[in-house]
């Protein structure tokens, strides 16, 4: 992957985590580039298939394109930067990630977007007034 690609995704995630939305500057952990498609399952290396993501997100999604939704149980794809919007799939109660679809609900759950340090993070981002400059753009 050439370092000029990686700019340009982090570039064109405002350098956010594109699932979380948290700012990758007040983040421990280094952002990194996610294939939404595994390569193992055939995605490729390419602008449309690469997202910014904390390490925190990217480390639980791992080479998954789905997961159970906890309402329907049913096994749904997770969700996908590229193709849809966030703000149709996910929504913030203070620092707690909600899920609106059931591909929302199964990324949370995949992702473990609502783990207390993650929470306590946004928690800390809202109080500093740091955290909803992420949603200019949904």
């Amino acid at each position: 992957m050439t370092s000029k690609l990686r700019s340009r995704v982090r570039k064109r995630a405002r350098d956010c985590c594109e699932y979380c939305l948290i700012p990758l500057r007040y983040d421990a952990l280094p952002g990194q580039l996610d294939h939404i498609v595994a390569t193992q399952h055939g995605g490729q290396t390419r602008y449309a298939n690469l997202a910014f993501a904390c390490g925190h997100c990217n480390s639980h999604k791992g080479p998954n394109v789905g997961g159970i939704d906890p309402v329907s149980e049913s096994l749904v794809p997770l969700f996908n930067p590229r193709a849809q919007r966030w703000a149709q799939h996910f929504r913030y109660e203070q620092a707690q990630l909600i899920g609106l679809t059931a591909s929302g609900r199964a990324t949370i759950m995949v992702l473990a977007m609502n783990h207390p340090r993650r929470v306590s993070l946004r928690q800390d981002l809202l109080d500093a007034e740091l955290f909803w400059e992420s949603f200019r753009s949904l």
